[in-house]
This record gives C-alpha cells, sequence and structure tokens, in this order.
C-alpha cells in the first residue's frame, strides 16, 4: 500500500514539473514573474508580459526549417533571423495577427568572393536597408544595400594593435548612423573593434578591465613555470553582445566572471559605454544589476545552476533595458537608474519558457526572444506587455517627459495591483519630489527602504524650512550674536555708575 501511494505521488510530482518547467528547473522561484525588495526576498508580481506568437522551425518546413539560429534584429516591423546552420537570413515581416516571410537571404551579388554566408552569426540594419552581416565562417562583415548588392567588407586589421595571429571570427556587431561598425569578435579580448566606414580599423573600445587579487599577484610572482602555467591569465574577458541605444551608447554584456564579485559590484555583467570606452551604467537601485540574486551553487553537474548570465540586451524608449539570462532562461527588466522592473521566464517547452535563448531584441514595446534549439528546433518568440506592464511603461515615460502629476497617479495604480513593488514606491516619491512635496516624498522613500532618495528628499525639506522660517531664524540669531554683549555692556554701565556714587 505504501509503496502505491508513493509511486502515486512521485507520478504526481512529475506531472506537475511537466507543467511548471521552472519549478522543476529552479527550486528558488514559484512565480512566472517576480520582483526583489529590499531584503532581497523574492515578491511574486503580476505578469508584465505574455505571449502573443511564437514562430517555431515547423512554419519554415518548406524551406528546411531553422538550424542553429544565432542572431536577430528588428528594424521597424521587419524582423531578420540569421539562420546559422543553413547559412541565411530569414526576412519576416510582422503584423497584429501573424508574420510574413519576405525574403530569404543566402546570397548576393558584387565585385568580392564568396558571394554567399558561412555561418552568419549577426545581422544589423541601416535605416536605409543597408544589411551589416557578422559573415563568421568567411572571416569577415560584408556590408550590403538593401538590393543585396555587396557595398564593402570589413576584413581583419593589418595593424600590430590586432593580434596578427588571430583569425578573424565576427560573431556580433552594430553600426551607427555615419556607417561606423563596432564588431565583438571570437578571441579578441581588447574590447569593441571599430571601423569606418570604409573599412579601416581605428581601435578599441571599451576593453574589459583586468581585475587580480594582490594574492594572486603575489602567488604568480613565486609559483613555478607550471603553476603558473595552470593558473588562471590575468586577461581582459570578452564580451558576449553589444546595443546601441538611441542616444548612441553600446550596451553590452559579459558572461566572463567570478561569483564573488557580482554582490560587490565589481563583475559588471551589464555595462553602458561612451565613445571612450567609460562604464556610464547608472545602478541607483536596492542592489547591483546582475539578475537573479540568489542562485543554486556549486554543482556543475546540474544545469541552469549559479548566477545569472547574459547572453544579449535589447534597449527600449525611455532607457528601460531587458537582458537575457541563459543561465535560467529569464529576462531581466530595469529601469534608467537600474531599478529591476521584473524578472520572468524559464526553463521549459511552455509558452514563455524557453530551452537556449540566445538573442532579444524589441518591437516598440514587444519583446521577439530567438531560441537557438530544444527538444523542438530553433524558435522564435514574440511576448507582448500585459495591462500591467504598459502602466509601468507610462508612469516612467511620463515622469521622462515631465508630466509628474500623472506619473505619480500612474504608479499608485500600479500600487493597488502590486503592492510588493518597491519602484513604484520610489516613483511615487521621486515624483512628488520633483513637484517640492518633499514631506510626501520621504514617506514613499521610506516605504521602499531608499536611503538616498530619503536623504535627498530630507536634504531640500530643510532648505525648504529654512527658507519658511528665515525671519524668526534671523532674530533669534541675531538676539544670540547681540544680546549677550548688550547685557555685558548695560552691567558695565551700572557698575561705572554704581563707583561714581
Amino acid at each position: 500500500m505504501k509503496k502505491r501511494i508513493f509511486a502515486a505521488v512521485a507520478g504526481l510530482l512529475l506531472i506537475l514539473c511537466q507543467f511548471y518547467p521552472a519549478l522543476a528547473a529552479d527550486g528558488y522561484h514559484y512565480a512566472y514573474t517576480y520582483t526583489y525588495d529590499y531584503w532581497e526576498d523574492v515578491r511574486e508580481s503580476p505578469d508584465a508580459y505574455r505571449v502573443k506568437m511564437m514562430i517555431s522551425t515547423a512554419d519554415f518546413a518548406d524551406i528546411g526549417g531553422l538550424k542553429d539560429p544565432q542572431g536577430l534584429f528588428v528594424r521597424d516591423r521587419d524582423v531578420y533571423i540569421c539562420d546559422t546552420g543553413n547559412n541565411r537570413i530569414l526576412q519576416l515581416r510582422m503584423n497584429d495577427t501573424g508574420y510574413e516571410r519576405i525574403r530569404v537571404i543566402d546570397a548576393f551579388t558584387g565585385d568580392t568572393s564568396p558571394l554567399k554566408f558561412n555561418s552568419p552569426r549577426d545581422v544589423y540594419i541601416s535605416a536605409e536597408g543597408d544589411l551589416f552581416v557578422a559573415d563568421y565562417g568567411n572571416n569577415r562583415v560584408v556590408r550590403l544595400d538593401k538590393d543585396l548588392n555587396w557595398v564593402l567588407s570589413f576584413l581583419k586589421p593589418e595593424d600590430n594593435n590586432f593580434d596578427q595571429g588571430t583569425v578573424l571570427l565576427p560573431r556580433k556587431l552594430v553600426a551607427d548612423v555615419a556607417g561606423r561598425v563596432y564588431l565583438l569578435a571570437q578571441n579578441v579580448n581588447k574590447g569593441i573593434v571599430k571601423y569606418e566606414p570604409d573599412g579601416r580599423f581605428t581601435g578599441f573600445i571599451g576593453a574589459n578591465k583586468v581585475r587580480v587579487n594582490w594574492y594572486d599577484q603575489l602567488w604568480k610572482m613565486i609559483a613555478t613555470k607550471e603553476q603558473r602555467a595552470r593558473m588562471e591569465s590575468f586577461v581582459p574577458t570578452e564580451y558576449e553582445n553589444i546595443a546601441l541605444d538611441q542616444d548612441g551608447f553600446f550596451y553590452v554584456v559579459t558572461k566572463t566572471f567570478k561569483e564573488e564579485d557580482l554582490r560587490s559590484g565589481v563583475a559588471e555583467p551589464i555595462r553602458r559605454l561612451n565613445a571612450v570606452g567609460n562604464n556610464i551604467l547608472v545602478q541607483n537601485g536596492a542592489f547591483w544589476v546582475i539578475g537573479d540574486l540568489e542562485w543554486a551553487a556549486g554543482n556543475t553537474n546540474l544545469t541552469n545552476r549559479g548566477p545569472s548570465k547574459f547572453a544579449d540586451i535589447t534597449v527600449l524608449q525611455d532607457d528601460i533595458y531587458m537582458a537575457l539570462d541563459s543561465t535560467h532562461n529569464r529576462i531581466f527588466g530595469y529601469d534608467q537608474q537600474g531599478s529591476m522592473l521584473w524578472a520572468f521566464g524559464g526553463v521549459g517547452n511552455a509558452d514563455g519558457f524557453f530551452n537556449r535563448p540566445i538573442a532579444i531584441d524589441h518591437m516598440g514595446t514587444d519583446l521577439l526572444i530567438l531560441d537557438e534549439g530544444g527538444a523542438y528546433g530553433g524558435s522564435l518568440t514574440v511576448m507582448t506587455p500585459t495591462e500591467y506592464g504598459m502602466l509601468v511603461y507610462k508612469a516612467i515615460h511620463q515622469y521622462r517627459t515631465g508630466d509628474y502629476t500623472g506619473s505619480a497617479e500612474t504608479w499608485t495604480e500600479v500600487l493597488s495591483r502590486n503592492g510588493n513593488f518597491d519602484s513604484a514606491y520610489v516613483g511615487i516619491g521621486r515624483a512628488l519630489l520633483q513637484q517640492e512635496q518633499y514631506e510626501e516624498a520621504m514617506g514613499y522613500f521610506k516605504a521602499a527602504m531608499d536611503d538616498r532618495n530619503y536623504s535627498e528628499a530630507w536634504r531640500l525639506r530643510r532648505m525648504e524650512l529654512v527658507e519658511e522660517n528665515i525671519v524668526p531664524i534671523f532674530l533669534v540669531v541675531a538676539a544670540i550674536l547681540v544680546l549677550p554683549p548688550l547685557w555685558r555692556r548695560i552691567q558695565k554701565i551700572r557698575w561705572e555708575v554704581s563707583q561714581v556714587k
């Protein structure tokens, strides 16, 4: 009898794990969408996104399906997928009810060779429709016009700053409005490779800084040659992916860091780089921008364990960015201040879950996630914001455009749906701060345990109190300064008069 009961319970748990893939893969989180509070505890959240559409490899059966897709780019309503294993790029046009296949780009014309792609890893489309393709297997980046005529090839730099013993293996790229190409190449750890519009290599941007502990340096000095060879090399790490925001700043992600450096802010897995390569990412949230704050650790035999490691990033309006975590197959959203808006997703085959997510982009507020494989092959998932998600976007946009009253009202509506959302309290407080309602703002900052903004509100409130009471304060100060000397003077005169008598 006991065996039957045990078997029934085990079977029930197995069924639950099939229906709830996130629970099966990661025992920490029981909600599809969640945030963290000040104490770094998980707080369940209303869903910010829902699945709008899913395009699987079966939808491309007439052209052989998808094989190891690696790159994704969105321009207006058009979506470009690097179907890497099939040596081609698919162009789709999206609408409210589905999509239309526009082109299968597997060859082009022009005075170059070869005129076909070999394992294209990424693609970028300019506003004019030019294609920049990271042609990985052909060791080049090619620029094509909108009619697929070859314009230019960006090749391995013949420059001493570029390791001449390294083959150029383009992985990810973006291009600016002038046609300059910014490339991430495999086995190149000096930063972003920069090319001018004419194909000239002009250096690197944002080299990943080497961080060495003093005891590692000391040990390397006294270690034998064999021991030094086994030690981790003191070299910068490569960036994993790159995105360009509306202001021309680079967002980059890296997967190479030490776990102990995450909580101290040293690791910087997400960075916003300016033109000279300095990290200017704002991190004024309650915790560092690192994805999940808790994770299972220490067992390399288990999959989906350890800290978040971001495979890609995309930047929406108002400097809101979404980072794709390939460890837990989740999407993490952050606002301009570095405060987490939400995390959602997980490991599995159900809608809204992923097997091996490799790329993310956006179309307005819709998110497109490219999954490179799994039991059902490659796929593209389109997710659209829920009413709750749109309220959060609206509140942030109202604040950024100066509608502070409207922003506070919208954040209040968000709070009515999610009372555990610290960013809503902070959002209301910041809106009140701009309206010079400092005392009210302090209450909201206190509720969110936001010491930094609370201190600023209290500083402004003190100044306001001083201005409101400047006359009494002046009289008190004057009295303190004038009355004692005057009293002493009166006492002296009285003493002198008494002596005359």
